[in-house]
């Protein structure tokens, strides 16, 4: 039995949920999902400029975690970017993080 994930500390939900090419109708689209977690790792990553390490400790997983959901993220915006499909962001496992502290 695979052991159960654990929940990756993200800062903030993204505001859109959703991104598609222009003048294509949905209904010819194929789509690909990114989890949450997968846009916060691309967030800290590239937006931030965060080194692995530094962003690892902020999702609060390990660098070889983060850099296994970074590898996912980027496959699947540049497959959606190139081959023309929707983004749709949604579910993952991951808890936000607690802005009180």
């Amino acid at each position: 039995m695979p052991r159960p994930k654990k929940r990756r500390l993200v800062e903030i939900e993204p505001n859109a949920t959703y991104f598609k090419p222009r003048a294509i109708p949905l209904s010819e689209l194929e789509e690909i999902t990114l989890s949450v977690e997968e846009v916060e790792a691309l967030r800290l990553r590239f937006l931030k400029g965060f080194s692995q390490e530094q962003a690892a400790k902020s999702m609060r997983i390990s660098r070889p975690t983060f850099s296994r959901v970074l590898y996912s993220a980027g496959k699947k915006v540049s497959d959606a970017l190139i081959n023309g499909k929707a983004i749709k962001i949604e579910g993952g496992i991951y808890k936000l993080k607690d802005r009180r502290r």
